[in-house]
């Protein structure tokens, strides 16, 4: 499929995880792409990943702290340039902390607020003007499973995304009459960064029994990041003319 031959697509954690997946498959589309990462490293091997695939010269990348505001608006004027405008931003950076609320510190919640929600909002009011003079525009935002299904030692990160999913509510109806569509999608029992090794760093004391939903309902464990990717894909594409102002759940079945 070339859904996204001559479409300009600005992706935010292209440096691993679903960001990552989804650059690759937005690339294997047809697309031109430039992604952000706070990872030198990790950008790297997406554009090594690329060159690999035939699709290098469709990518550009860029080192970017969505949470600095004066980072943000020279990031996106600096996309904008290396794609010609824009038509589709995906907002998948984020990060993971995990703690008992009654030890998580003022500092490791606002560190998380700042890069999810804070972070999502700085990237789509920056891009704004430029989406709204692009071809059939959309924003991908990031919501996850913890919006709407208990994730114990998670406030702070469910608080970010349960934003997220509101602001994406709003933000449909505002720039609906402008044909800009706003879609978030809800990943869980997803392998990534964010799953595997230290993952979201629980407490040594975790109390397991408070995990009520911890494996999918179908397939045989968590699945792949490509599992979101093709999602996202379908969302930014002419396939997902119809969406805007909801969530998609993928999950698995975990919280069905």
């Amino acid at each position: 499929m070339n859904r996204y031959e001559g479409r300009r697509v600005l992706i935010t954690g292209g440096g691993s995880g679903i960001g990552r997946a989804t650059v690759h498959r937005i690339l294997a589309e047809g697309g031109l792409v430039h992604t952000v990462d706070v990872s030198d490293e990790g950008l790297a091997a997406t554009a090594a990943r690329a060159a690999e695939d035939g699709h290098g010269a469709r990518l550009t990348t860029a080192t970017l702290d969505i949470s600095d505001e004066n980072a943000v608006r020279d990031g996106v004027a600096a996309a904008v340039r290396a794609l010609g405008g824009l038509d589709v931003l995906v907002n998948a950076a984020g990060i993971l902390r995990s703690e008992h609320t009654h030890k998580t510190t003022l500092d490791l919640w606002n560190t998380v607020i700042a890069v999810n929600l804070t972070g999502t909002f700085l990237m789509i009011r920056e891009a704004l003007p430029t989406l709204l003079a692009g071809e059939r525009p959309v924003v991908v935002n990031f919501s996850s499973t913890s919006a709407s299904f208990a994730h114990p030692y998670m406030s702070a990160y469910a608080a970010s995304k349960g934003g997220i999913q509101s602001m994406t509510h709003a933000l449909a109806a505002e720039y609906s009459k402008q044909g800009l569509r706003f879609v978030s999608v809800a990943p869980g029992s997803i392998e990534s960064g964010m799953t595997t090794g230290n993952g979201p760093g629980l407490p040594e004391d975790t109390d397991w029994s408070l995990f009520t939903k911890l494996a999918p309902a179908i397939g045989q464990g968590f699945a792949g990041p490509q599992a979101v990717a093709g999602v996202v894909a379908m969302l930014g594409s002419e396939d997902g003319a119809f969406i805007t102002g909801t969530e998609i759940r993928i999950d698995g079945g975990t919280h069905a």
